[in-house]
């Protein structure tokens, strides 16, 4: 049996094959043998406090009481955020938050909804 590549989306090495495709039955990504490398990069994997999978539309709860930068206001633990969405860098959550206005938010300090 010949060894199949991990999952260029979660690094799973329980992919299977279908067809011509592999599939990763943790994830659900399918893609190409020979197209991984370009795959790779097109989607960035976020994750939540508890290692859930986050999209854009996602809600959110705050998991910790967060200072805000600049101020002396505080995001308190419990806190929804509706609607945010996924972007590049240390705080890959952009969102609104009612009563603090738009914020950038880093994914190990929230849980999915």
């Amino acid at each position: 049996m010949s060894q199949l590549p991990p999952c260029p989306q979660c690094n799973s090495v329980y992919a299977y094959e279908d067809g011509n495709q592999l599939i990763c039955p943790e994830c659900g990504h399918e893609w190409q043998p020979g197209a991984a490398a370009d795959t790779a990069d097109s989607a960035k994997v976020v994750r939540d406090a508890a290692g859930n999978l986050l999209q854009d539309g996602d809600t959110v709860t705050v998991i910790k009481d967060l200072k805000v930068k600049g101020s002396s206001l505080v995001v308190k633990i419990g806190t929804k955020v509706k609607a945010i969405r996924l972007v590049e860098g240390d705080h890959d959550i952009d969102c609104k938050i009612d009563g603090f206005g738009a914020m950038k938010l880093k994914s190990e300090f929230v849980k999915k909804v």
